[in-house]
């Protein structure tokens, strides 16, 4: 059984926990392990480096460091986490300045950082490690009656461009294409969804997730999938709100792309979180051929 660090973040022990849940469980299906880092902090997300631009690349220097003595590959399902902790490895290796301050703040906590520690998401793991084929071959259950757009986010793919296109990646398309799934020409796939302007400048918020709702069902979509916690939220907690403001738009599922496997897995929904959303999939998870609890 292959051993990952995991860094899950704050987002996925609040808000997010249906993302940690369907993602122990698929890799768990896959048997893989995910051994969560002993003593992580907050990561500061994509915001804090605004703010105190040396304290936010010492967080995550920290985290480096801690990960560092597993001698293991680090996993981060949040975008914010995963991209914070890339920007920290480039930037310390890049700049000395930086990483003199760095190195100073971590000896200050008896810790170093040499900089071998490999950040990968989660998509990315089931994508080159267990690859389509063994997906395909674990599915149970087809997603043939779900009509995907996959919805990625800003931060994932770009701009530390890792392992798919900055501008249109395919890698979720080509996953939830090997387990059933119709993956609908999704064009705003790497659009940002405002981050947190929903909670500070409400309108633009609302109107930048309004926008990928809107393409989702002109396309023909009966659910998003995506893969940062943040843009989950966004389009879930706020939708009841943007379809009052904007009457064309009708209720859509919002799942995280862990939760899809699991379902294609044949994984029971409550153990992937799914009575745990917003707004119901009640009726498009019941859809699958396979007898489901109630959700």
């Amino acid at each position: 059984m292959k051993t990952y660090t995991y860094y899950p973040g704050c987002s996925v022990k609040g808000t997010a926990q249906p993302y940690e849940t369907s993602l122990k469980q698929v890799f768990e299906a896959l048997e893989l392990k995910l051994e969560e880092l002993p003593d992580w902090n907050c990561c500061g997300a994509t915001f804090y480096i605004s703010v105190d631009e040396t304290a936010s690349f010492v967080l995550s220097s920290r985290n480096l460091a801690l990960a560092e003595q597993l001698g293991r590959d680090i996993v981060a399902p949040c975008s914010a986490c995963y991209l914070t902790l890339l920007k920290t490895q480039d930037y310390i290796q890049k700049y000395p300045q930086i990483r003199q301050k760095v190195d100073a703040a971590l000896a200050a906590a008896k810790l170093t950082y040499s900089g071998t520690v490999k950040v990968r998401h989660p998509l990315e793991v089931l994508f080159n490690d267990v690859g389509l084929d063994a997906l395909r071959n674990r599915t149970r259950s087809p997603l043939r009656s779900f009509k995907v757009a996959p919805y990625y986010g800003c931060q994932i793919v770009r701009p530390f461009q890792q392992f798919d296109d900055a501008t249109y990646p395919e890698t979720m398309d080509q996953l939830l294409t090997a387990l059933g799934a119709e993956v609908i020409d999704y064009p705003v796939k790497t659009r940002c969804c405002g981050g947190s302007l929903t909670g500070t400048i409400t309108d633009v918020g609302l109107r930048l997730n309004y926008i990928l709702l809107k393409e989702a069902q002109e396309r023909g979509a009966n659910c998003i999938v995506t893969v940062c916690p943040l843009c989950q939220f966004n389009l879930e907690a706020y939708q009841k709100k943007i379809i009052r403001q904007y009457k064309e738009l009708t209720e859509i599922p919002i799942f995280y792309f862990t939760q899809l496997i699991g379902l294609a897995f044949g994984l029971q929904a409550q153990k992937l979180g799914l009575n745990k959303h917003i707004i119901s999939p009640k009726k498009l998870v019941q859809s699958l051929h396979y007898a489901q609890p109630t959700i």
